[in-house]
C-alpha cells in the first residue's frame, strides 16, 4: 500500500491508541508514536521516548511528521491539577511543538464530558483542551467519544466481571453511547487527512443506535453476551458519592471510583449529538454492538480476564 506520510501520535500505548496504532500501519502511514518506556519494535512505527510534560521529546516526535494525532489523556488524577497538567498543559506544548515543526493537521481525541464541564475537573480540562486546539489556528478536528469498549479495555471489564456473577450495579438512571475500539480507530484514521467537511469540526461518534443506550439495557446486552440474565442495579446518587469516597479511602491516588467520576457518571443524557455526527460518506459505525459484546466477552475469557 502507498504511504500516506508521517503522523506523530500520542497515546499509542492505551486502550484506544493500541487500536489506533494498529489501523494507522495497515492504512500506510509511518507512525512517531510517543511512549514513557521501552516497547517492542514494530514495522513501521518509530517510538519516541518521551510524555506530554517533556517539551524536548513532543519537539522530536513532531519532526519531520505530516500530522499530529493526540489521544493521549488523564483520564482519572486525584485532584484538578492533574487533569489540568495532562489535558490542558500538555495539549498546549503538543500544539506548540506541531507549530514549530511547520504542522498544519491536528486531530484530537477529547471527551463527551466537555459538553458539560461544570460537573467535573475532568470535563473542565477536555473542555479547556479543546479551546486550545479550536483558536490555534491549525488545520484542526475535535473528536468526542462516548463510552469506548473492545478487547483489551479494563474499565467496561469490570461490568463484565459483574454480569458473569448474575448481577450489575449501574450509576442512577440514565442514558449513554457507545462505541467499539474498532470503529472509533477506524474513524480517527479516516480523520487524518485534511478534509473540507472535517476542518474546524467537532464530532461526535457512536455505534449508531438510535437514541443511545438506557444503562440498564446496556447491562443486559453484556449479560446477554455471557449468556446470563443479569439483575441490575441502580445505585442513587448518594450511594455513588459514598462508594467514591470509600475507594479514594481505600486506594487513595490509584481509586478509579473517584468524587469527580461520581459526579460525571450521575448526569442522565451522555447520548451523542446526531447533528454532530461525522459525514455517514466519511465513517460509519460496522460493528453491531451485541456482536462486538459479545466478541469482547471471547476475547476476555481467552485471556483469562474473566
Amino acid at each position: 500500500m502507498a504511504g500516506k506520510g508521517v503522523v506523530a501520535l500520542t497515546g499509542a500505548t492505551g486502550f484506544v491508541g493500541g487500536a489506533t496504532l494498529h489501523q494507522l500501519v495497515e492504512a500506510g502511514w509511518q507512525v512517531r508514536a510517543l511512549t514513557r518506556r521501552s516497547q517492542q519494535e514494530k514495522v513501521g512505527v518509530t517510538w519516541v521516548k518521551g510524555a506530554l510534560d517533556r517539551p524536548e521529546s513532543l519537539s522530536q516526535l513532531c519532526d519531520g511528521a505530516d500530522a499530529v494525532l493526540h489521544i493521549a489523556g488523564v483520564v482519572n488524577a486525584p485532584d484538578a491539577a492533574g487533569f489540568e497538567a495532562g489535558n490542558v498543559t500538555g495539549t498546549a506544548q503538543l500544539l506548540s511543538a506541531a507549530k514549530e515543526s511547520g504542522i498544519s493537521r491536528f486531530v484530537h481525541v477529547s471527551s463527551l464530558s466537555a459538553r458539560e464541564p461544570q460537573l467535573s475537573a475532568y470535563g473542565s480540562s477536555k473542555a479547556k483542551g479543546e479551546k486550545l486546539v479550536a483558536t490555534s489556528m491549525l488545520d484542526w478536528t475535535i473528536l468526542r467519544p462516548p463510552g469506548v469498549y473492545g478487547p483489551g479495555d479494563t474499565e467496561v471489564l469490570e461490568m463484565f466481571k459483574m454480569a458473569a456473577k448474575g448481577f450489575c450495579l449501574l450509576p442512577p438512571a440514565g442514558k449513554g453511547s457507545w462505541i467499539h475500539v474498532d470503529d472509533l480507530a477506524r474513524l480517527l484514521v479516516a480523520l487524518l487527512p485534511a478534509h473540507e467537511d472535517a476542518t474546524a469540526q467537532i464530532f461526535e461518534a457512536d455505534d449508531g443506535e438510535p437514541g443511545g443506550w438506557e444503562h440498564r439495557r446496556f447491562a443486559r446486552a453484556i449479560g446477554l453476551a455471557l449468556d446470563r440474565r443479569i439483575t441490575t442495579i441502580s445505585a442513587p446518587r448518594p450511594l455513588l458519592f459514598a462508594a467514591a469516597w470509600g475507594d479514594r479511602l481505600v486506594r487513595g491516588a490509584k481509586a478509579k471510583l473517584t468524587p469527580d467520576r461520581a459526579s460525571y457518571m450521575s448526569h442522565p443524557d451522555w447520548v451523542i449529538d446526531r447533528e454532530a455526527a461525522p459525514p455517514a460518506a466519511l465513517w460509519q459505525p460496522q460493528i453491531g454492538t451485541l456482536d462486538g459484546l459479545k466478541a469482547t466477552a471471547r476475547w476476555y475469557k481467552a485471556q483469562g480476564w474473566l
